[in-house]
């Protein structure tokens, strides 16, 4: 399968932000903020992980997801979880929150 291009993985975060969060799909652009403009919270943030999963098979490493604060951000991040998926990098170990 073809590792999809920063474009591609855009067009993918913003179908699952318009189909999970009834976001107008026009109004999410690469320096939108999840937390301000698109008025997400963390339980969203957590939902859209669980998303991403399906695209990047692996779990997200929690520190990193943390200091996500863009959509253009959230795109990098996607985009460095397929790299690392390629190159076979064990997935993060997630400790259980406390």
């Amino acid at each position: 399968m073809a590792r999809l291009n920063r474009d591609q993985i855009f067009e993918r975060i913003v179908e699952i932000l318009s189909d999970s969060f009834e976001l107008e799909p026009a109004s999410i652009k690469p320096e939108s903020s999840l937390y301000e403009e698109l008025d997400l919270d963390s339980i969203d943030a957590v939902d859209i992980f669980v998303q991403l999963r399906d695209i990047t098979g692996r779990r997200p490493d929690p520190e990193k997801a943390k200091q996500i604060r863009t959509v253009d951000e959230l795109v990098s991040f996607v985009e460095s979880e397929l790299e690392a998926a390629e190159r076979g990098d064990p997935e993060p170990e997630t400790p259980m929150p406390t």
